[in-house]
């Protein structure tokens, strides 16, 4: 049984719809705009910044795009960056570059468990990089990494069939974000208190 914290109610899926910063379709631009630590939401994000030769500090990934499963391209890209796949080097005798660790959370779609606010606020506290499986649906997960990472930080997440779509951690931002999460049904004080907000 999951811990849910909070749940998004149908009046507020109109608010989710425009994206919270600039869209972009390639990733090297994208990353030149971010800001550290960047927090990746979505398979098909996180593929394309791995791709790009970047590992986010915290990356949410649930082998599902666009209620769809994730094509297997992009599911072992990932899974070749898991934290037990750098144990041998790749062709060049470089060790390849993958995440620390990986974290497994239950998440039902349209909420926020307990669980996942830890693995987010707990990845961004160790530093490094962390991988976080979702057994649900991460897609709100963008809505408490813009208001956990620091000052100037990054939140990528997908806009579906336009882009990635790149929110910067500032006051406006989560002014717009903090309202949302305060509107939605459950503890709002106890999801900032699990992000150490």
């Amino acid at each position: 049984m999951s811990d849910v914290v909070l749940e998004l109610p149908g009046t507020l899926r109109s608010e989710l719809k425009a994206p919270f910063g600039p869209i972009y379709t390639d990733a090297d631009a994208l990353l030149a705009d971010a800001g550290e630590p960047v927090v990746a939401v979505g398979d098909i994000v996180t593929y394309h910044l791995l791709e790009a030769g970047y590992v986010p500090a915290v990356a949410f990934v649930d082998e599902r795009t666009k209620r769809a499963d994730v094509d297997p391209e992009v599911r072992e890209a990932i899974e070749a960056r898991r934290s037990d796949a750098g144990a041998g080097s790749d062709a060049d005798g470089r060790e390849p570059s993958g995440f620390d660790r990986e974290r497994t959370v239950d998440n039902p779609p349209a909420t926020l468990t307990a669980a996942l606010l830890s693995a987010l606020s707990d990845g961004l506290a160790e530093g490094g990089t962390t991988l976080v499986r979702v057994d649900g649906e991460e897609d709100l997960a963008s809505l408490p990494a813009a208001l956990a990472v620091p000052e100037g930080g990054s939140v990528v997440y997908g806009q579906p069939d336009e882009g990635m779509v790149l929110v910067t951690a500032d006051d406006e931002t989560r002014e717009r974000i903090g309202s949302i999460v305060d509107r939605m049904d459950g503890d709002a004080g106890r999801a900032l208190s699990l992000l150490g907000l």
